[in-house]
C-alpha cells in the first residue's frame, strides 16, 4: 500500500562539531520548504565561518517525487555532497539540507578521509535532528447554501476532518484538509450529498 506520510526535521539542529586530522567538521541540519531556502541558509552559514574551506551540503525536497541536489563546494568530486545525501537517504528524511562546514587543519585526508569525514558529520547531525513524522494532505473546498450547514457540519465532525477556512452567510465555503489516503473516501461522501459541491483545492 502506497503510503502517505514521510520524515522531516521538526527544527533545524543544533550545531555538532566533529574532527578529524585537525580539520573540523561543522554539521546542520534544517527543515526547508523550497529550493530558495537552501541559498540562504547557505549564505548565512558562509558567513558565520568565514574563514571556512568548504561548505559542502546536500538536501531533498519532495514526497512522491523526490528532488535532491549534493555539493562539493571545491572538495574532490563525490566526497562530500554524495557522502552527506547518502545520510539523508539512510535516516529516511525529506524537505531537509544537511551542510557540513569545513575548516581545514593542515593535514589532507585523501578522498577515502573526506568521504567518511563527511559523512560521519551528517550521520552525527542526523542523530541530534529530531525527526517527525508528517502526513501528506489534500485540500477540498465544499459550496452549499446556509440550509445544508447541519448536515455538512455533522460529517466534518464524524469524519474529524481538518476546517482551514471558512465563510458562512447565505452562499457558505469551507475548506479542507484531508489526509491523503482519505481524500477518496471524503470526496465520494460529499460528492453525493446533495446540492453540496466539492471541488479539489490545489
Amino acid at each position: 500500500m502506497e503510503t502517505d506520510t514521510y520524515k522531516t526535521l521538526d527544527t533545524p539542529s543544533t550545531e555538532i562539531l566533529f574532527k578529524e586530522k585537525k580539520s573540523k567538521f561543522f554539521g546542520y541540519a534544517f527543515p526547508i520548504e523550497n529550493e530558495d531556502d537552501v541559498k540562504t541558509i547557505i549564505e548565512d552559514l558562509r558567513k558565520v565561518h568565514h574563514t571556512a574551506n568548504h561548505v559542502c551540503y546536500a538536501w531533498q525536497l519532495g514526497v512522491e517525487q523526490l528532488r535532491y541536489r549534493a555539493n562539493d563546494d571545491g572538495e574532490p568530486n563525490n566526497s562530500a555532497g554524495m557522502p552527506i545525501y547518502g545520510q539523508i537517504q539512510s535516516f529516511g528524511v525529506t524537505n531537509v539540507l544537511v551542510a557540513v562546514v569545513r575548516i581545514f587543519g593542515g593535514t589532507k585526508l585523501g578522498v577515502g578521509g573526506l568521504i567518511s569525514a563527511y559523512k560521519t558529520a551528517a550521520q552525527l547531525t542526523l542523530e541530534t535532528a529530531v525527526i517527525v513524522e508528517k502526513t501528506l494532505k489534500k485540500e477540498f473546498v465544499l459550496y452549499f447554501d446556509y440550509p445544508e450547514m447541519d448536515k455538512v457540519m455533522r460529517t466534518i465532525k464524524q469524519q474529524q476532518l481538518e476546517i482551514i477556512s471558512q465563510e458562512m452567510t447565505m452562499k457558505c465555503k469551507i475548506r479542507l484538509s484531508v489526509r491523503k489516503q482519505d481524500a477518496p473516501r471524503i470526496e465520494k461522501i460529499f460528492s453525493i450529498m446533495h446540492p453540496v459541491k466539492i471541488v479539489q483545492h490545489n
